[in-house]
C-alpha cells in the first residue's frame, strides 16, 4: 500500500539543491486496520519513505521503519528525519510492505496510514536509562510475565507518540530491564517537562500484548535519577470501572546518566585531522581514463567532486598524491606506490587542481597495469591509522573503480581488519559493469566477514557514479550529486569510532605523524 504526502506548496524537492535555510523534522508514521497477508498469523508490516527528485522525477528511498512482527496496527518507533523547505514542494511516498508491497485491492479497504510530523529542537543531549520492575502482574496462564516497556511523548494537541519500545524480559514478575540510550530530542524535544507516557506490556506471540499498566513522568523528574533511585506506580483502569484507577505494581528507574551529542565538527574543531587517500589507457576514447579535450574523465570528474570538499579540511591544501599499479619509465618496472608527479622525495600537489594536474602528467608517462588489487591500498593507508589510534586523526580512503577486483576475499579480510581502525572507505564504479562485488563491500544491508569474523563497524560505503550522472550532460550537477551521496556516510562512520573508544573532541592530543613531515596533510593515492 502506497501513501503520497505533500509537504509544502511551490516547486519540487531535489534532496540535491543546495544548502538553504530549512528546519529539521521528524515523521512519526503509524497505521491501522492494514489488509492480512499472512495465512497463519497477522502481517509483519515495515515503511519505506521515498522522496522524488527534481532533475528525473524519479522515487528514491530514503529511509525505512522497523519491521514488528504480527499486527495490523503499528506503531513505528523508527522516525524519518529530513529538511523541510517552506519554499518548495517536496513530494513524499509512503510504501507499507509485508515481504512485497501491499497493492490496492479495488472494493477492499487496505487501512489507513498516519504520519505526524514534528519541528524538531537543537538539543543535542542523549539520556542512558534503565529501569526494573517489581511485583508485576501475572497475565500468563503456564509462567508469570514477559513485560516490556513501551515510551511515549506528549503532543501538543494531547495526543501520544511512539518514542522507544525495550527489550521483553521472558517469565518474570521483576523484570529488569537493558540500559538504553536516546537522544533528548526523541523523548522530549528538548521540552523537559513535556509529559512521558510509560506503558507496561506482557508479551504474546500472536501480537496481542496484554496491557499491564502505565505512568507518567517527565525529562526533568527522570533526570533528577542521576543522585537516587525514583520509584513510579504503575496503574490501569479497572475492568468496568474505567474511572477508578487502583495500583498495581511498580517500575524503579534505576540510573539516568546525561551525555551530550557530539557531532562531526565538534571533533574538527577540538583539533581532529582528517586525511585522505584518493586510490584511482588514456590512449584510446573507450579507457575510463580516457583524455578528451572537450569534457573531464569519469575518474576526474569523481576525484574533483570528492576532492573539492575534502580539502576544506586541509590547512594548507598541499596533497601529496601517489599512484599505484602501473609499469614506470624507462624500465617498465611494476610499482604499486608511486609519486604522480614524478617526485618521490617531494610529492606534494598544491590543491586539487595540482593533484589533477599530476594524474594527468602520470597517465601520459606510465603504463597501468592490472590486475586490480585493492588489498594492497586498503592495508597501507590501515598501517597509517594503526599508528594513531587516539582520535587526533582520521583517515579516509577513496577507491575509483571499473568494477573488477581480483583479490575479493583479501579485500574482504583487509576491511575486517581495518574496522577497528579510525578510517572508512569510499568506493566510487564508474563506468558500465556490473557493481555486485562492490555492493557486497558495502555493509549497509549485511556486515561485512571473513573467515567467520565480522567487521567491528561499517567502514565502506560503495557508489555507482552512473547513478548520479545528470542525462541533460551537467557535470556540474553530477558531481554535486555524487560527492553528496559518497561523503553522507562518513561522518557517522568517524563518529561511530569515536564513541566506541570514549574519546571526546577537545581532548585530542597534538597531532602525531606517523609518516614522514611531507605526508601531514591529506594524501591522495590512485590505482
Amino acid at each position: 500500500m502506497s501513501s503520497f504526502m505533500n509537504m509544502a506548496c511551490i516547486g519540487d524537492f531535489d534532496p540535491f539543491t543546495a544548502a538553504i535555510p530549512a528546519t529539521r523534522v521528524e515523521l512519526t508514521v503509524s497505521c491501522r486496520n492494514l489488509l492480512d497477508r499472512d495465512t497463519f498469523s497477522k502481517s509483519d508490516p515495515i515503511c519505506v519513505l521515498y522522496t522524488q527528485g527534481i532533475a528525473n522525477r524519479e522515487w528514491r528511498e530514503f529511509s525505512r521503519t522497523e519491521m514488528i512482527n504480527n499486527t495490523l496496527n503499528p506503531d513505528f518507533v523508527r522516525k524519518f528525519t529530513l529538511d523541510y523547505f517552506f519554499e518548495e514542494r517536496q513530494n513524499l511516498r509512503f510504501d507499507l510492505c509485508v515481504e512485497k508491497p501491499l497493492i490496492g485491492i479495488p472494493g477492499k479497504k487496505c487501512g489507513t496510514i498516519k504520519v505526524r510530523a514534528e519541528e524538531l529542537s537543537n538539543c543535542r543531549e542523549s539520556v542512558m536509562l534503565q529501569f526494573c520492575g517489581n511485583k508485576l502482574d501475572k497475565k500468563d496462564f503456564f509462567g508469570k510475565s514477559d513485560p516490556f516497556l513501551v515510551f511515549y511523548r506528549s503532543n501538543e494537541d494531547g495526543s501520544f507518540t511512539i518514542c522507544h519500545k525495550t527489550e521483553v524480559v521472558k517469565n518474570t514478575l521483576d523484570p529488569v530491564w537493558q540500559a538504553f540510550k536516546i537522544p533528548v530530542k526523541a523523548l522530549c524535544n528538548g521540552d523537559y517537562d513535556r509529559s512521558i507516557k510509560v506503558e507496561v506490556y506482557d508479551w504474546d506471540r500472536d501480537g496481542g500484548h496484554d496491557f499491564i499498566g502505565e505512568f507518567n513522568t517527565s525529562y526533568r523528574e527522570m533526570s533528577r535519577g542521576q543522585s537516587q533511585f525514583h520509584s513510579y506506580e504503575v496503574r490501569h483502569v479497572a475492568a468496568g470501572y474505567p474511572c477508578n484507577l487502583r495500583t498495581c505494581c511498580q517500575v524503579t528507574l534505576l540510573s539516568c546518566l546525561v551525555d551530550m551529542e557530539l557531532t562531526f565538527l565538534d571533533y574538527i574543531k577540538g583539533g581532529c585531522n582528517v586525511f585522505c587517500w584518493i586510490s584511482g589507457n588514456p590512449s584510446q576514447p573507450t579507457s575510463l581514463h580516457y583524455m578528451s579535450p572537450y569534457q573531464l574523465n569519469a575518474y576526474a570528474m569523481a576525484l574533483r567532486a570528492v576532492g573539492e570538499i575534502i580539502q576544506d579540511y586541509d590547512s594548507d591544501k598541499m596533497f601529496p598524491a601517489l599512484g599505484f599499479g602501473a609499469k614506470l619509465p624507462p624500465d617498465g618496472r611494476v610499482s604499486h606506490e608511486f609519486a604522480l608527479n614524478g617526485n618521490p622525495q617531494n610529492p606534494y600537489c598544491s590543491g586539487i587542481e595540482g593533484v589533477m594536474e599530476a594524474y594527468y602528467q602520470s597517465l601520459k608517462s606510465v603504463r597501468l597495469y592490472g590486475p586490480t588489487h585493492f588489498s594492497p591500498v586498503i592495508n597501507h593507508v590501515a598501517r597509517y591509522a594503526q599508528s594513531v589510534k587516539d582520535g587526533s586523526q582520521y583517515f579516509i580512503l577513496l577507491i575509483i573503480s571499473d568494477g573488477v577486483i581480483t583479490d575479493m576475499a583479501q579485500t574482504k579480510e583487509s576491511i575486517v581488519n581495518a574496522a577497528t581502525l579510525p578510517m572508512s572507505i569510499i568506493i566510487v564504479g564508474v563506468g558500465p559493469a556490473e557493481f555486485n562485488e562492490m555492493i557486497e563491500l558495502d555493509g549497509d544491508e549485511e556486515r561485512i566477514s571473513s573467515q567467520g569474523r565480522f567487521a567491528e563497524r561499517d567502514i565502506v560505503q560503495f557508489v555507482p557514479f552512473r547513478d548520479y550522472i545528470d542525462r541533460r550532460g551537467n557535470h556540474i550537477l553530477s558531481m554535486a550529486r555524487l560527492a553528496k551521496e559518497v561523503l553522507a556516510e562518513i561522518p557517522d562512520q568517524f563518529l561511530s569510532y569515536m564513541r566506541t573508544r570514549c574519546i571526546k573532541p577537545g581532548l585530542c592530543p597534538p597531532a602525531y605523524n606517523p609518516a614522514p613531515a611531507s605526508y601531514l596533510q591529506t594524501q591522495c593515492l590512485f590505482a
